[in-house]
Parts: structure tokens; C-alpha cells; sequence
């Protein structure tokens, strides 16, 4: 493999692991847990691995363990430290006993159901240490949900040797790990399965669970790259920039990049549903912070969308809905797509049909129809920039007709989402990523399964870390989804009274009038701690 110049001096970073990982360590047990929601029902859906204790690491004593092997999935979509996760996992098996083996699943859970998989060697793995993207063994979302999957993945598991099955992953993904550990554990298979908490969205988090990993190294890319179109925003001084990010159920990458750069305007979804706000309220919102910043002389700007903004509008979010519900329907599915609008338009509420008939045809069309492989609206082909901008542009003019408006209006329309997934970590997801993984041989070791590897305190220097282990049914609820009430990790969205939203709420309209840009720069990776080394600003907000 060609390597650049950074790639092969990334190569030689060793990350930073916790001080009770450096050596072999004990299990300290916590109280029994329970689910965040419907605690009986889900009790009685996971019998063998509900109501287990967190787990947090101490140095002490490691029993000599017999070889064993473990495979390891990447589900869903990329995050940077994918790979590092699986360097950490690899470093910490063979630390246990070089013997040990580890096999890569690959394009994700598909892998596992058709049998197709690598070993991980010395050699291959250190071609990925410290690199972005999920390439080593490829990722997919293949949803495990049925038992004939679970059963063609035990006779590729007991075929290898394996003892344990990590699978690396967003709440899906790690509820499915969930599902298939308590699978396992009812057959009394002896296969473990452990999670790890990867989303670049950021709404896999919880009291345990500080951050998800890739969310850092996400939003400094972005961050950057909305640095620099402010700077020129601020040089060219005629374009207002409407820029959507990821983020489908949660504005948490918005809310970050918004700390870091400190935008004219950043809509914050969870927010605008809280204040039960109307798309035209929004649009006055920002036609309000144009006109103002025009009758400053200042006709540019710059406007952070969260990719999912569409879905918490109230009356958006009712239509879409109900929408589930019909689009859920057999009668509904052996439609054709034109056939399907007509029979939405029929089996809607008055209220949801007039709301569904005032908006945009493409974007009508695009919430009727298209379902990702969770039944959920694929917000990203929404282009609610182009959509907001444009109804802004008609706004101003109607009140530049009334006199309340003097000003130019030009607009540029962004959308970062992939250039984000896969670059390279920056220190802090290398570190992370990396004690998650190696984390998840000692959960291994320590016979857990059902778990989900967590590192906490992670604002404090890596050395004063915290590993160990939750249980994933601890996290998880019942939700509709596709029609169905389904067990599923609950999504964490922005707390309107957390930390990171407040001293935002504190600072936007000084922000909206002024232009108070700030332009972060590329990752560094080398220099001081403060340039290379920090978390978040959602994190030190939420740990000050």
C-alpha cells in the first residue's frame, strides 16, 4: 500500500491508554442496572443479560487464559478511529496471549451471516494503526434480527475458534449486538459479544458513555472546512452560506461546530421542536439576523443546518409519522412510487394533508417515499439548505417591497457529511479508539458479554482515563420502528439545559449582529497538548 508522508509518520504514534489498562486488571462491580425506559418489557426480551452491574477496570491480577480467538464487525457508517479500535482490540488479545488470533468480519454483519472473513496479522494491521476510514476489512448494515442469521453465525464462530464477537457500532448496530448476546447467551452457545460506541452524530452517549468516537475528529474536520468559508465569507463580504451537516437525529455536530467557529446563525433542531416552531418561523428567524446584519452594510453571513432540522419541525415531524405508519402498511409497500403518493395523499389526516400540500413537491416527494433500511426518512437527500435560503430569499423580498428590508442576498449551499467519516483521528479519537478496543480484551478476558466498552473522564489526560463496561440493555427502550414497537438504544439529543446548548444560547446573538468568526485550522497532531490534544468544547462544557 502507498503510504503518504503523514500516513507514515502517524504509523509510529503509539496512542495514550488508561493507567488501569497498562497491566492486567480486576473487575469492580457496581450495582444491578436497569433499562432507561419500559423496564418490564425489556427485562422479559433479555432475560440472560438484563439487570447486570456497570464494570469499571482496576489494575490487579490476570489469571493465564487458554488461546482463544475473537472476530470483530464494523457496522454502519464510517468514523474516524475505526481502525484504531481494531489496532487496540488486536494489541490487547495478543497481550493476553500472543496465540490468541483476531478475524475480521468483512463489509460488516453481512460477513458474519455469509461466512466471509480475514485474519488480522502483525502485518496487516499495522498498514491501518492511526488511520481513518473502515477500509482494513469494510463496514455494511446488515441488520442482525433473525435467528437464521444467528445461527448461520455460530457455525462460522465455532468453525474459527471464536470466543467473543466485537462489533463496532452506532445504537443499531449496538443494539443488534445486544439482541445476538442474548441469543448466545440463552442457547448457552459460550460466544460473548461486545460493543463499542462509534458514531460520528454524536447521540450515542449517556451518563457512562461520554462520546462516541469519531465525533471529535468529525467535528474538527468540519470545523475547519467552516472556518474557511467564513474566512472567505468575511473576505469576498457578498454571500450568505448556508452549510447543512450530519446529524440525523441529533444537532450535536452542529452545536459543536457552532462553539468552534461561532456562525452568524446555527439552527439546533432539538430546539426548534421544544419551541414547537413552524418551517416559516425559521425562515423569519434567519431573514431577521439578514436584515439586521444589512442594515449594518454587512450582506453576508453564515447558517449551520443540522442534516435532520426537517424532521423536528412539529407539524413535519406528525406528517412524517403518520407517513411511517401508512408506508409501513403491505398494501402500501406493493405500490409503485407514484401509486404510493395518491395513497398517502388518501389515508392522512386533514391537518397532515395540508402541511403535506404545502410543502415543496421534491421535498413532499422525498418524505412519501424513500426509507432507509431502519424505515426512516433519508434526511440527507433533503436539501434543506437550498430549501431555507430559498424561502428566505422570498421573505426578504416581500419585505423589501414593504420597505423593512435593504440589502443584497447571495447565497452558497454546502453540505458536509462525507468528509468527515473518514479522516484521519485526530490524538484524542487515536487515543480513544484506542482504549476502547483494547478495553474490550478485558472484558473478553473478564468473561462479559452483553457489554459495551466505555472510557470515561476522558477530559483529563489519557493516563487518568477510566475503562470498563455497561450493560447495553441498561441503555435501551422500546420504539416504533418499520410499523412495529421494537427494542432499541435510546438516541441522546441536545439537552436544552445542558452546558455546550446554554453557553451557545448566551452567545448567538452577539454572533447573529457581529461577525465574530473564529477559524480553527487543520488537525494537528503534533505540538502542545492545548493545540494537539483537547476534547471537545462539548465535552469540557459538559465536564467544567
Amino acid at each position: 500500500m502507498e503510504k503518504s508522508a503523514l500516513q507514515i509518520a502517524r504509523a509510529a504514534y503509539q496512542p495514550k491508554l488508561p493507567k488501569a489498562l497498562l497491566g492486567p486488571v480486576v473487575a469492580k462491580e457496581g450495582k444491578p442496572t436497569q433499562s432507561v425506559g419500559n423496564q418490564e418489557e425489556i427485562k422479559a426480551l433479555f432475560p440472560n443479560t438484563y439487570g447486570m452491574p456497570v464494570i469499571e477496570f482496576e489494575a490487579g491480577e490476570q489469571k493465564p487464559l487458554e488461546p482463544f480467538n475473537v472476530g470483530i464487525i464494523l457496522s454502519g457508517g464510517q468514523a474516524p478511529g475505526g481502525h484504531n479500535v481494531i489496532s487496540g482490540l488486536f494489541d490487547g488479545v495478543k497481550s493476553l496471549n500472543p496465540a490468541n488470533k483476531l478475524y475480521g468480519f468483512i463489509l460488516g454483519p453481512g460477513g458474519l451471516v455469509d461466512h466471509k472473513y480475514m485474519e488480522i496479522t502483525p502485518e496487516l494491521m499495522d498498514e491501518y494503526r492511526n488511520t481513518g476510514g473502515f477500509d482494513i476489512i469494510g463496514s455494511g448494515r446488515t441488520k442482525l434480527e433473525e435467528v437464521d442469521q444467528f445461527e448461520k453465525g455460530i457455525q462460522i464462530l465455532r468453525e474459527l475458534g471464536i470466543k467473543a464477537l466485537v462489533i463496532i457500532g452506532g445504537d443499531d448496530s449496538n443494539t443488534n449486538a445486544c439482541v445476538l448476546a442474548e441469543y448466545y447467551a440463552a442457547k448457552k452457545y459460550g460466544v460473548q459479544v461486545i460493543g463499542c460506541p462509534k458514531t460520528i452524530d454524536g447521540d450515542l452517549k449517556n451518563e457512562q458513555i461520554e462520546t462516541s468516537f469519531g465525533f471529535d475528529t468529525a467535528c474538527k474536520t468540519y470545523s475547519e472546512l467552516i472556518g474557511n468559508i467564513q474566512r472567505d465569507c468575511n473576505s469576498a463580504r457578498k454571500y450568505w452560506h448556508f452549510i447543512k451537516l450530519m446529524g440525523r437525529s441529533a444537532s450535536h455536530i452542529a452545536l459543536e461546530c457552532a462553539l468552534q467557529c461561532q456562525p452568524n446563525i446555527c439552527l439546533i433542531s432539538e430546539e426548534v421542536e421544544a419551541k414547537n416552531m413552524s418551517l416559516d418561523d425559521v425562515v423569519t428567524y434567519i431573514a431577521q439576523a439578514v436584515a439586521a446584519r444589512a442594515a449594518e452594510g454587512n450582506n453576508f453571513g453564515t447558517v449551520l443546518i443540522p442534516e435532520g432540522l426537517i424532521e423536528f419541525i412539529p407539524a413535519i415531524k406528525k406528517l412524517i409519522a403518520q407517513l411511517n405508519d401508512i408506508l409501513a402498511t403491505p398494501e402500501a409497500q406493493n405500490l409503485g412510487r407514484s401509486e404510493q403518493i395518491d395513497f398517502v395523499k388518501t389515508h392522512i389526516s386533514k391537518e397532515n394533508l395540508e402541511v403535506f400540500n404545502s410543502l415543496p413537491t421534491s421535498v413532499a416527494r422525498q418524505l412519501a417515499l424513500d426509507r432507509d433500511p431502519h424505515g426512516n426518512v433519508q434526511v440527507s437527500l433533503i436539501e434543506t439548505e437550498k430549501l431555507l435560503s430559498a424561502m428566505v430569499a422570498v421573505k426578504l423580498e416581500q419585505w423589501k417591497k414593504e420597505g423593512k428590508y435593504v440589502g443584497k442576498f447571495g447565497t452558497q449551499h454546502h453540505f458536509f457529511g462525507y468528509e468527515g467519516r473518514c479522516a484521519a483521528p485526530s490524538n484524542y479519537d487515536a487515543d480513544y479508539c484506542y482504549s476502547l478496543g483494547y478495553n474490550a480484551s478485558r472484558l473478553i478476558a473478564n468473561g462479559k458479554t452483553g457489554y459495551m466498552s466505555v472510557i470515561r473522564n476522558t477530559t483529563a489526560p489519557a493516563s487518568e482515563w477510566i475503562a470498563g463496561g455497561v450493560p447495553i440493555t441498561m441503555m435501551m427502550n422500546m420504539e416504533k420502528r418499520n410499523g412495529k414497537m421494537k427494542p432499541v438504544i435510546r438516541k441522546a439529543l441536545v439537552e436544552l439545559d445542558g452546558a455546550p446548548f446554554k453557553f451557545f444560547a448566551s452567545k448567538r446573538d452577539m454572533w447573529a449582529k457581529e461577525t465574530a468568526y473564529v477559524y480553527p485550522g487543520p488537525i494537528q497532531y503534533w505540538g502542545p497538548t492545548e493545540v494537539c490534544d483537547q476534547p471537545t468544547k462539548t465535552l469540557q462544557l459538559e465536564h467544567c
